[in-house]
């Protein structure tokens, strides 16, 4: 009776395969260039908002309605910008999401747990910090879901500033734990704050979202059908009083993104490749230019560490993010069968916790959600979202520092490619043609060096014929 198997612990982000690094690789380039823009967008704000010969400039143009009244949506530019263009960053979202339900880390519940169960306790640990902190200082607990939210584009564009050189497993870690968390951080807007409903709008937003679906079914094609829906589903999503936002989420959790046999992209993969700079390059800078702005003084920064909610975000972001994540990660490795990879240590793993408290985007958002008519709050809660990302930037920024000897050593083995085929070696491990062009290299260095031995050795040969041999008339006595 054969020996049954013992099952093998299953590591999570090991190596990954060559299209799954091409994708994470890709998607990591164009996030960084987004989070670049990211960065200037609120340099920029801030510069408007605190100059005084700017300020008012910044506040009419954020103030200023536009849009068809008669269809609810007289709004103004700053809440165009978190409302619909923000849409655009939860539409790419989704279908992220999606492609990692139906071919990344989380189509496989043993892998899945581990970035899982890290982005729930990244995002409860936070909010259990935030609600510790702002009880026992008397403060407001409407800003819990304030430090929850990781802001990837962000964080990869610190991971471009430290260097090019982390290892594909590290990145990946990254990426899917910034997925898992932007699907909680959607459920957490979607339930905690939506307003008094509209049954007949959200009725409305349903049968769109019905059609729209119906219409990929049937393999339907052309922006022209799909654009003016998902107007139409977006309008009355943020009628019903459901944030608007989750309209994208749905409709790129539609989109199909395994490939048949006869497609290079699947149709989810085609339609983010287009998406996503408008997303990156677009969308959330928009967002970012009307959001941070907020009025900066020596004073204001003070109270950012003395006011309980304020204190509550920064300690979430900084604290909350770092010992969720990272504790997260520990107790899934500790009582599951996933392990890390091996190119990957727990210092790894503390760099990027701490690098997930940069909260910009999706805590801005539900900043302003959380104290909607109180200005003054708002601003401070944006406040202690900017102060706790840069304190989580520059902390993550010194650990990565830390380890980045290694990770260069590490990206270098990634990208070996001895044999000269255009795929690195660790892919081609199982390849028997790459032994056979391995060992003809390896013969081909042996015959190359058995002939320079050859001619040393025939040199030193030549050289024992010599009368005397060389140098004997100086060996006599002086």
């Amino acid at each position: 009776m054969p020996t049954p198997r013992t099952p093998t612990p299953r590591k999570a982000f090991g190596h990954l395969s060559l299209p799954e690094r091409n994708y994470v690789t890709d998607a990591l380039r164009t996030e960084t260039v987004g989070g670049v823009l990211l960065l200037v967008a609120a340099v920029t704000a801030l510069i408007w908002a605190n100059v005084p010969a700017l300020q008012d400039s910044y506040e009419s143009v954020s103030d200023f309605h536009f849009g068809p009244a008669a269809l609810g949506l007289d709004l103004s530019v700053s809440h165009w910008a978190a409302d619909g263009l923000l849409a655009i960053f939860f539409f790419v979202a989704g279908i992220e999401l999606k492609r990692e339900l139906v071919a990344g880390d989380l189509r496989d519940p043993r892998a899945a747990a581990l970035p899982v169960v890290a982005a729930l306790c990244g995002m409860a640990v936070p909010a259990l910090v935030y609600t510790f902190t702002s009880g026992i200082g008397g403060g407001s607990l409407a800003g819990w879901a304030v430090p929850t939210a990781t802001d990837i584009a962000f964080a990869l564009a610190v991971l471009a500033v430290i260097g090019t050189s982390l290892p594909s497993a590290l990145r990946a870690f990254l990426l899917t734990l910034a997925v898992v968390d932007d699907l909680f951080a959607i459920l957490i807007i979607a339930v905690f704050f939506t307003s008094d409903l509209d049954f007949l709008a959200l009725a409305g937003a349903v049968v769109g979202l019905a059609a729209f679906w119906l219409l990929l079914r049937k393999g339907i094609r052309g922006w022209y059908v799909y654009v003016p829906l998902a107007l139409v589903i977006w309008g009355l999503m943020y009628n019903s009083g459901i944030h608007a936002t989750i309209a994208g989420v749905a409709m790129g959790l539609m989109l199909r993104c395994h490939r048949h046999e006869d497609e290079k992209q699947s149709p989810g993969e085609h339609i983010e490749h287009l998406v996503r700079p408008l997303s990156s390059g677009l969308a959330v800078p928009l967002f970012a230019l009307f959001s941070a702005g907020v009025t900066v003084s020596g004073g204001a920064l003070g109270e950012v560490f003395t006011t309980p909610e304020t204190l509550g975000v920064v300690l979430g972001l900084v604290v909350g993010k770092t010992l969720g994540i990272f504790g997260g990660t520990w107790l899934t490795t500790r009582f599951t069968r996933a392990s890390l990879s091996d190119d990957l240590a727990w210092a790894d793993i503390l760099a990027v916790s701490a690098l997930a408290g940069i909260g910009f985007t999706v805590s801005l958002l539900i900043g302003e959600l959380a104290f909607e008519g109180d200005a003054l709050m708002s601003d401070s809660v944006k406040a202690s979202v900017l102060v706790g990302s840069l304190v989580a930037t520059v902390v993550a920024t010194v650990l990565l520092k830390i380890q980045n000897a290694k990770y260069r050593k590490l990206t270098e083995d990634e990208e070996r490619d001895d044999d000269l085929s255009g795929v690195p070696d660790i892919y081609e491990e199982d390849d028997p043609a790459y032994h056979l062009r391995m060992a003809g290299i390896y013969e081909n260095k042996a015959a190359e060096h058995r002939r320079i031995a050859r001619e040393k050795a025939e040199g030193h040969e030549g050289l024992a014929d010599v009368p005397g041999g060389a140098g004997e008339e100086h060996d006599g006595p002086a």
